[in-house]
């Protein structure tokens, strides 16, 4: 495969930049075996990864109820991950951030220390 069979993800992806250069930065993925996707996905201990999901998903006008929200890591990690498409890609979004841990909540709240 070459560069130029990869030419729709990274078209979209130099189109993105240009149309939304305030959003968040993603990590971004293109792979010769899906050479129309491009993949974006977010990575923080904090759900700033969660709201920059949001901030890309209503962007490319992905439906809230097409959105999958799980968690992984026995519960510790919360996943939002959902497909739209831009500009002839397959757009797939994907965020990880840490799920809230109720034994640790401050003092005074649910499950934390009295």
């Amino acid at each position: 495969m070459t560069l130029e069979e990869l030419a729709i993800p990274l078209r979209t992806l130099r189109l993105l930049a240009v149309d939304f250069p305030g959003l968040p930065a993603p990590d971004v993925d293109v792979s010769p075996l899906y050479p129309e996707r491009l993949r974006l996905s977010f990575h923080d201990t904090s759900c700033e990864s969660l709201a920059a999901f949001e901030q890309w998903r209503t962007v490319l006008r992905i439906a809230p109820d097409a959105v999958d929200a799980r968690t992984q890591s026995d519960g510790r990690t919360r996943v939002l991950a959902a497909e739209g498409s831009f500009a002839g890609a397959v757009i797939v979004l994907t965020a990880y951030a840490d799920q809230p841990d109720v034994d640790r909540a401050p003092a005074g709240q649910a499950g934390g220390a009295r």
